[in-house]
């Protein structure tokens, strides 16, 4: 194995939620660390927020995948296998724009967070994801075959990194660890924007932190409005996105805010008793990360969502409840008494750095 020497390396993250963008912050921290040329790639928002937190990085536009959510739970998945024929054409202009890129800024390695578009036949592409086995909601045979066309994206790159702990079932399950692997893999370990931050003791409110695709974050937003100010508890609501209007009367135990930087988020997730979000898989290795009870309420129809909510369920790890019928008061209750036995270990949001410094010795 060789030395460890400065790399220019371009990070590109998916665009689907900030979740892709917000478990980069570690690696992007370790590679700076090694005193690499970082180029950050994304659309408006995702260079928005990676450049509050690194001010310095250069960054650059690259369009997003830009995908369309249905309304329907029953309509969620054909509604996204519509898109695909326009999503394949997206990963096709993504690699014409990747040579131009790695030409005109002589970028010696990629890192693609479930950007399928950015491998490059002549320098080192990494692809990072948590879903190896696609969970589509219409049975093992149809899974089956979906992983077998997800593998062959996957084997475009060198190396595929695996955003879970080694030891199965980790915290993604059967997402992470199927029978079958592709044939280069490296587990990741767990990815947090909050892994550095200082465990707080007190517990002072519930926190409702809302994300994810849209029309479905404004269903769940008004739901858990309507039953929040029925409640007396303090309660800290973060709609998660600017493009709403707020509330014309919030009662004096809610705080409200639209959206919040990571350096206003970390402290009112440290100090909350409970977190109340999507099981999208950035948020559930934060909520892990802080030793956090929470309530995960999938986003309907998006069945890796339904399926990581279930699985954390079954491990202990994270309270579940379904969007459909949702009460508040009675979700607080079973939370209350549920175990919450899964925990994980400081390390584990650390076991990245070896992997990275592995592979940056035999570039």
């Amino acid at each position: 194995m060789g030395s460890i020497t400065s790399q220019r390396i371009l990070v590109a993250p998916l665009d689907w939620g900030l979740g892709h963008t917000t478990r980069l912050i570690p690696i992007i921290r370790h590679l700076h660390s090694s005193n690499n040329y970082i180029l950050f790639a994304g659309n408006e928002s995702q260079r928005s927020f990676i450049q509050q937190i690194f001010p310095q990085l250069p960054a650059i536009h690259l369009d997003g995948y830009d995908v369309r959510y249905s309304r329907s739970r029953s309509s969620f998945m054909a509604g996204i296998a519509l898109q695909i024929p326009r999503l394949l054409q997206v990963i096709r202009r993504e690699n014409h724009w990747l040579q131009q890129v790695v030409a005109s800024h002589h970028i010696d390695v990629v890192i693609s967070d479930n950007r399928y578009g950015l491998y490059h036949p002549n320098i080192s592409s990494v692809i990072l994801t948590h879903q190896l086995r696609v969970q589509s909601g219409l049975g093992s045979l149809v899974d089956g075959v979906l992983q077998r066309l997800h593998y062959r994206f996957l084997q475009r790159f060198s190396d595929c990194w695996v955003v879970d702990l080694p030891e199965a079932p980790g915290i993604a399950g059967s997402l992470s660890h199927p029978s079958l692997l592709p044939n280069t893999y490296s587990y990741l370990g767990l990815l947090s924007q909050m892994s550095d931050s200082q465990p707080i003791t007190y517990n002072s409110h519930l926190l409702i932190l809302l994300s994810g695709p849209e029309p479905q974050r404004t269903i769940l937003s008004q739901l858990l409005w309507q039953q929040a100010i029925q409640l007396s508890q303090p309660i800290v609501f973060v709609e998660g996105t600017e493009n709403v209007s707020a509330p014309t009367a919030i009662p004096p135990h809610i705080t409200y805010h639209k959206r919040l930087a990571q350096g206003d988020l970390q402290p009112l997730l440290n100090s909350a008793h409970t977190v109340i979000c999507r099981s999208g898989y950035s948020s559930v290795m934060d909520i892990l990360a802080l030793g956090k009870k929470s309530i995960l309420i999938p986003t309907p129809g998006q069945t890796e969502q339904e399926y990581l909510a279930q699985h954390l369920h079954y491990i202990g790890a994270c309270y579940t409840s379904s969007q459909l019928g949702f009460q508040l008061s009675q979700a607080l209750s079973a939370a209350a008494s549920f175990p919450y036995s899964f925990t994980v270990s400081p390390a584990d949001f650390h076991l990245h750095k070896q992997v990275i410094d592995a592979w940056l010795a035999q570039l």
